[in-house]
């Protein structure tokens, strides 16, 4: 008697497809973590081979500097070439300036910054949404579009430099502080970056302040503005950067040698025929020092802010 078997059909003997083996998931972990520090790293080569050849270009002679084919290397280290640049303008001035500026920026931007974005995160008021839509229609204004009413402005500012109550007459804030601090004293990215990290915080918060009798004010100082430490260091991080390498603003509204900042100064390197390649790469890197050692300082909460503020 034979046996009867059940038949199989394709259906049956195709097995559901699942996850591979358990074996293989830290193989392939493996291999993808070292194609990312992979990638990371000629990245950051990327970043860097231009400051560590303006290093090296600064310490090398005009005669190195004319060799073909160039050199990366320098041959022999001019470390003199630091002196003798700081020794052709007055950079000790120059530097204080650019610190003043960049200090004045970062303080104005960081106490009404943080004002008007708590306000509009925390304060309900009419027309708060129409107000944050404008700033952010303003994110998209591009920068050098703006320097010519911001450049009429400072120029005819009434009762300043000699002008008459219509701005008339005179040089308004032109060649003063004024013009050099209040025009870049606050920007709509910095207001946005507040906003975003005041909404993160709880409410409960806020409710709880309310009922121990605490006002508006009090709530901003003591109780939402101690946990945004990160929103802190990364606005203030990114102003005076850019206060402190900004260039052609104080080009604009300075014609005097006791009101030029770092980055004007450097200009007197560059000539119509010529250009001391070496003295400048030396001024440009004692300039970019002071943003390098704050980043340095900064660069834990700086991360913290990018990451906790929705920004991608």
């Amino acid at each position: 008697m034979a046996l009867l078997t059940p038949a199989i059909t394709p259906a049956d003997d195709v097995r559901p497809a699942g996850p591979p083996p358990r074996k293989h998931r830290p193989v392939a972990r493996t291999r993808n973590k070292v194609l990312l520090h992979v990638a990371l790293m000629l990245g950051a080569v990327t970043m860097i081979i231009p400051f560590v050849w303006m290093i090296f270009t600064s310490v090398k002679s005009p005669a190195e500097l004319a060799q073909y084919p160039p050199t990366f290397f320098p041959q022999e280290w001019h470390w003199s070439n630091y002196a003798d640049a700081l020794d052709a303008a007055p950079f000790g001035l120059y530097f204080r300036n650019s610190f003043i500026i960049a200090t004045g920026h970062t303080l104005i931007t960081l106490v009404v910054g943080s004002m008007a974005g708590y306000a509009l995160a925390r304060i309900r008021f009419r027309g708060r949404e129409i107000v944050f839509l404008t700033l952010v229609a303003m994110l998209m204004i591009p920068t050098y579009t703006k320097i010519v009413p911001q450049f009429l402005i400072v120029k005819f500012m009434p009762l300043f430099g000699g002008n008459d109550i219509l701005g008339q007459g005179g040089t308004g804030w032109l060649n003063t502080w004024w013009a050099l601090i209040i025009p870049g004293g606050l920007s709509a990215t910095s207001i946005f970056l507040f906003r975003q990290f005041y909404l993160s915080l709880p409410k409960e918060l806020e409710e709880a302040a309310r009922l121990d009798g605490l006002g508006e004010f009090r709530i901003f100082l003591q109780i939402y503005t101690p946990l945004i430490k990160p929103a802190i260091a990364t606005v203030g991080l990114l102003t005076f950067q850019e206060s402190w390498n900004n260039f052609l603003w104080p080009l604009l509204v300075t014609t005097t040698e006791n009101l030029r900042v770092i980055q004007v100064g450097l200009a007197v390197f560059q000539q119509l025929d010529n250009t001391s390649w070496h003295y400048l790469m030396a001024g440009t890197t004692l300039a970019t020092v002071p943003m390098v050692v704050l980043f340095v300082a900064a660069q834990k909460y700086f991360i913290q802010g990018f990451t906790s503020s929705g920004i991608k």
